[in-house]
Formats: structure tokens, sequence, C-alpha cells
């Protein structure tokens, strides 16, 4: 017979729920705090939101798929500028189906795509521009990429979503463009009739606007009503150029899509927010109760997703209103958001499917862009790292090692609508021990909202409690990560809550260890490293020695002439010598598999190079920090003078340079734009190369210019002629020559 299960409850847990009246706040999604609201009552109160039907039904869907695909697929370029040929865009065929069917194997429930991306070429049969695929070649102009991916996703049951940018360059650039035109709010019919082009919905609208926002309207009705039903609306916040002082009628929008479709959420406008990077980064406690200053039961902007802390007692006390706003962590599978060429960067599954579980396990969702090629297709190597990710989410999660436990049934069967209050400890027996290295946990949030601040999950291992993982909120889902355990019994200790909490799901689950996935850097004096990623081995909340055994048993290969390496390469024991450019690859073999090939590409040692003529802000930020080898450090600039200047110690080739973005503070100093000289004495100079890096400040990784030929140099100049959002002192943390 198993035994009853305990629910231990402390002093100390009674204690949590000071509010005397909590049972008397109503369960909303947006809460008003009064002047005078004390910390307990505004505890209570930030445990009494909860999300709305569409959040609560979207945050199932804790893994969906992002598609960027437009000219940027055939320019190569991150942004484009508006004024693209609208025959670049010429696939030779669009396999939608083979998207969604990798999207579907990778376990992912939902897929955006951009209809209309910020250069405003637009991808589907639209009556209101001829700015798009109907002047494309392909199809001879006939071809509507969004249905025939809302055919595929209706086959696959995988659901639709859009993403129409509110930002519009051709409009910009057109001299008959509409953005920022300078015309006048009127009352305007939404959707304006088009003769020939009648629309099968009746429903019609009457907004205030000005013509911009009339197109906006338009194209979003069109989305909404042909297209069949739509679970997202992506409304994305960045502005690369803006006009004539353009607004945005956010209500009318909301207004739009809550009549034509009931069941989608919005990004960007108060339901779904940004994560704050777009490199797949968690926060370690990410609460979705959020504090605003306005009103946000009408479109409110929300402007703190960079901030490490957005949503304790101690950011909501100095709130006028609670809402509940759950996170996208928006990030893509390759070096970029569009589609480059085949040299272009691939996550391996080991990182795809370690940000899962740290989004999807961290209160959040996994958004993971996938962008065709040129061909109209995901790549192969797309589709093998979503199928291998597909894989171990279904071998890890399919089966709960709890489901023979004692644990209470509301706790085991997949409803997060159901659930039991646990202040205190919930101690757990299994018939038999089991093996285990993850535990999930999720809050009845949908009911009761999100109210564990700290927990900590215990074994019971040779006759006493063994802390095996903790860590702060819970809310829709929590994934501990810890090194393999047995044992059959286990204990949740709730820490510290905001009122009592109501627990919805436990589960334990087993996921075999993997080769990892590698690093591989290179000091000043040209010695090269190689080890496992820290987000492999240094779990959150684990450890620390126990997360080193991890790493036992680990062997890894490598190779220095170009060539994949294998088990008969040599193996990696410690540090070496590389003192000039090369490339290093390696891989790693533990358990019977082999982890991805780790690929790096080193220019000239910088031991003998010398900056000069260069002038920096401050001490702290040294000329030489950008030429040390450490991206953590960095070089800024003064404002009166942003121009970087090397010296290599000696005259040599040089046909590439990489430059490598200050990571520190959010946005600051990227130099978008500029000019590469080189001399050979430091005193005559030639242009090499210009260069234009977009879309910096959301995605800071390095970026690499290719000269069209070799020069010869002993000093490279970097001249910044544009900093991205406006900076006034350029910044580098590495420069790299080839």
């Amino acid at each position: 017979m198993m035994k009853k299960i305990k629910l231990l409850l402390s002093l100390a847990a009674l204690l949590l729920s000071p509010f005397a009246k909590a049972d008397e706040i109503p369960f909303a999604q947006i809460i008003k705090i009064e002047p005078g609201d004390t910390e307990e009552t505004v505890k209570a109160k930030a445990a009494h939101v909860i999300p709305n039907e569409n959040q609560a039904n979207s945050m199932d869907n804790d893994f969906i798929a992002f598609i960027h695909f437009g000219p940027n697929t055939f320019s190569g370029r991150e942004w484009g500028t508006g004024m693209e040929d609208p025959t670049l865009f010429n696939p030779p065929q669009i396999d939608a189906d083979q998207w969604v069917k990798a999207i579907k194997d990778a376990g992912m429930t939902k897929v955006i795509l951009t209809v209309k991306h910020h250069d405003g070429y637009v991808l589907y049969q639209t009556r209101y521009t001829d700015h798009g695929i109907m002047q494309s070649p392909y199809m001879n102009g006939q071809g509507d990429v969004f249905r025939d991916l809302a055919k595929a996703c209706e086959k696959y049951g995988i659901k639709l979503g859009v993403y129409l940018s509110p930002a519009d360059l051709y409009q910009i650039e057109s001299p008959d463009g509409l953005y920022g035109n300078g015309s006048q709010k009127t009352m305007r019919t939404i959707p304006r009739e088009v003769e020939g082009r009648p629309f099968a919905n009746p429903t019609k609208f009457e907004f205030e606007a000005d013509d911009y926002n009339e197109y906006f309207m338009n194209q979003l009705f069109e989305l909404l009503t042909e297209y069949g039903p739509i679970h997202e609306v992506w409304f994305d916040g960045a502005k690369p150029k803006d006009k004539g002082g353009q607004t945005y009628n956010y209500d009318a929008w909301l207004e739009m899509i809550r009549t034509l479709a009931p069941e989608a959420v919005v990004f960007g406008a108060g339901e779904v927010r940004w994560c704050g990077n777009e490199a797949g980064e968690t926060r370690d406690t990410e609460w979705n109760v959020v504090p605003y200053q306005e009103d946000p039961s009408v479109y409110t902007p929300w402007g703190l997703d960079q901030n490490a802390d957005i949503g304790s007692i101690d950011m909501l006390k100095n709130a006028k209103y609670l809402k509940y706003v759950y996170p996208e962590t928006d990030t893509s599978i390759r070096d970029g958001w569009f589609y480059r060429d085949e040299n272009q960067g691939v996550r391996s599954a080991d990182d795809v499917y370690d940000i899962y579980e740290r989004a999807a396990g961290g209160n959040s969702v996994l958004l993971l862009n996938i962008p065709p090629n040129k061909e109209g297709r995901f790549s192969d190597r797309d589709v093998e790292v979503l199928a291998e990710v597909g894989r171990r989410i279904r071998a890890t999660y399919t089966d709960n090692l709890l489901s023979k436990s004692n644990a209470p049934k509301e706790l085991l069967d997949n409803d997060k609508r159901t659930g039991i209050p646990m202040n205190g400890e919930l101690v757990i027996e299994m018939p038999e021990p089991i093996t285990f290295n993850r535990f999930m946990l999720q809050e009845q949030v949908p009911v009761t909202g999100e109210r564990i601040a700290s927990h900590a999950l215990d074994a019971f291992i040779n006759g006493e409690w063994v802390e095996i993982a903790n860590a702060t909120n819970v809310g829709n889902k929590r994934i501990l990560r810890f090194p393999d355990v047995t044992t059959d019994k286990v204990r949740v200790r709730v820490l510290d809550s905001r009122l009592e909490p109501v627990l919805a799901t436990v589960g334990a689950y087993f996921y075999p260890a993997h080769a990892p996935q590698l690093s591989i850097s290179r000091d000043n004096d040209g010695m090269v490293s190689i080890e496992p990623k820290a987000s492999d081995f240094q779990w959150k909340n684990a450890l620390k020695e126990a997360a080193k055994n991890l790493s036992q048993g680990t062997v890894i290969h490598y190779t220095l002439d170009g060539s994949e390496p294998d088990a008969s390469s040599p193996v990696y024991t410690e540090p070496f010598l590389l003192p000039n450019q090369g490339e290093v690859k390696a891989k790693a073999y533990l358990n019977d598999t082999e982890g991805p090939v780790a690929d790096r590409k080193f220019g000239y040692g910088k031991k003998n190079w010398k900056v000069v003529d260069t002038q920096s802000a401050n001490d702290r930020m040294k000329p030489e920090f950008a030429i040390d080898s450490n991206p953590a450090t960095f070089w800024a600039s003064t404002p009166e003078n942003m121009v970087f200047t090397v010296d290599m110690g000696e005259t040599l080739p040089v046909k590439a340079f990489t430059y490598t973005p200050q990571t520190r503070f959010y946005g600051e100093g990227m130099i978008e734009q500029g000019v590469i000289e080189a001399s050979t004495d430091g005193k005559k100079w030639q242009k090499v190369a210009e260069f234009n890096f977009g879309n910096l400040i959301n995605d800071p990784t390095p970026r690499t210019l290719e000269f069209g030929k070799p020069v010869k140099a002993r000093y490279v100049r970097v001249t910044p002629q544009r900093l991205a959002g406006e900076g006034k002192n350029a910044a580098i943390a590495e420069i790299d020559l080839y």
C-alpha cells in the first residue's frame, strides 16, 4: 500500500497570507492599485491577477514557430530599405507543406508568418498595394504565401498566426507613400471596397484614422477574414525609420482583432510581451503579473522589457495597475532572422533544446524562427535540428514517472485548471525508486494566478532529505534540471508565496545524457581552449560540484585542417597554441552519442597588436579592450572622436574583418554603418569597404564583412558613420582581422 500524501503546514507558511480580506478581491486580468494599499495588499492583489482565456490557452502552446521570408531572403539583408525591386523575391517554388511538417515534427503547435516586414513588401494578394508578391515572377504574380501556409496548417493541425509590421519603409520612401504623409484623421470605413474584389465577410468598422492607419487596417481586415482562424497577431515595435510623426491607432486595431479573430492573442499590444532580447536568454524569475502606470484596459505601451526585474513586489508596489502579460522568448535557429546562405550558422539541437527547457520551463513561450531558403524550403540542416529537438521533447516529457505515485489525481491529470492548495510541503512517494533529472511544476494560473515566489525540491537519499534543486517562481510552468537522482520519495517545499498557492501539476522526467555542445575560445597569447558550453553543465540552481560531474566521461576530438572531427581525430586534453589565423572544429562524445560540431575561425593573433590615435570615454572602457580577445570587455569612444585604429605590428594581407558589439549595456554604442580603411605606414590610407549592419540593438551578435579583394595593411581604421538608436558613443567589444 502506498502511504497517503503528506501535506505539512508550518507556522511560517500560514503567515504567508496575512491579508485578512484576500477572498474579497475578484480575480481579473487587470487589477487597480489604490492609493494607500500596503505591500501585503499589493501581494494579495497580484495573486488575484489571472490571464484571460485566450492567454491561458495560448500559453499551452509553449513552443511555436516564426517564419521570416521576403526580399531580404534574396538580398542577404536583415532589414530591407523599402526600395527593393519587387522582382527580387523569386523562389522557384514555395513548399509550405514541408515547413509545417517540420514544425509539427519539432513539437511546435503554432506558426507566425511575416506577411509584411519593415520593408513593406507584402506576401499575400492584398487589394491595397501592388508592392509585393503580385509583382514577383513567382507564379506570374499570383502567389500567396499566407494562403499556402494556411492550407498546410489545416492539414497538419497547426495554429496560424500573422506578423504585420506597423513600420513600413516602402510607404515612407515612396513619393506617394502613406506613412507620415501629413494626412488628417477623418472617419474611415474599414474595409474600403475595391471594385472586383468583394469581401465574403460583411463586417464593417467606422474609425477615425489617417491614411496610413486606414491602409494598415484594410490589410488587417483581409488577413483576419480570408485565411481561416487566426490565433496570434504579432505587432513588432521596431522602427528602423520614422516620418511625419506617424502614430498607430492600436485601440482600433485591437477592436478589429477582438471582433474578427476572437481566439487570437496580440503580441506587442498588452497581451503578449517581448522577453527583452533575441538571443534566447531567459530571466531566472519571470513574473507575468506586471506593473503599469496608465490604465492598460486600452492600449498602453509597456517599456520594461530589458529590465532584469519586471514583476517583483518592489516593482509592483509602485504601480497604479497590475495586468497579466506573458512573454515570448523569440530567437532564430540561424544567425539572423532571414536566410542568408548555407554558411550561415545554425543552432544545434542541444542549443534549441536547452532554450526550450529554459523558456517553456521558465513561465514563458519559446518562439523559434526558421527562415526558408531561396528555394522556398527549410534547409536540410534546420529540418534535422527540428526533428531531433522534437524527438528529445517527446522522449523526455511523454511519460510522467510520478504516474504511479500517491500524488493527488488533481496533480496528474494534465489539467492546469484543477489543483490542490499547497502551503508548506508536499511529499510524494513512489512504489519503487525512479531515476530522474527533470521535475516540472505548474500552478493553477488560469483560476488562482501566480503565487509561488520561491520553492525547493528534495529527494530522500540514504535516510535523509537532500535538496537537489531550487528556484524562484513557478507560474504557468517551471522545469527544474539537475544531475541524475534515484529515490522513491520526493518533497516539494514552498519557501515563499504571495498568497496560498494552488499547485496544478507535478511531474518527474528523465533526459538521457547527450554529448554536449562545445565552446571554442582563444586568448591573446594564442592559447585555444575547448570546453562544454556553460548552459549544458552549469544547471541553474544545481550544486556546482554535482553539475561538474555531468561532464565526466566526455571525450572531445578536434581538427585544425577544416575537416569534420570524428572518433579518430586528436583528443583534446589541454589548451594548445594557435598563434595565427586558422579554423578549429571540435565534437564531443558521451554515452554512445555525438554532439554537434563546433566550428570557430580565428583571425590574426593579437598578441603584438596596439591601438593608436584612439580616444576612450573613460578608463573602464579602454581602447585595448577591443583587441584583448575577451568579448566581455569593450572600448567606448568619446562623442567627439569615434575613430578606432589598430596597428598589427607587421604588414599582412587582410580580406575580412569582424565587429563584435558590446552586450553589457542594452543597445549602447552599436556601430550600424561605417568605413574600413587600410594603410601600410599609418599615413596614407586606402578605403577598403563600407558596412551596414542592421538589427544590432536586438541582435548584438558578431558581424563579418568580406572585402572584395585582399589588401596589404599594417594599420586598419574603423570610422563609424551612424550608430544604432541614435547613440553618441561608439563601442567595440572585439575587432578581428583575417
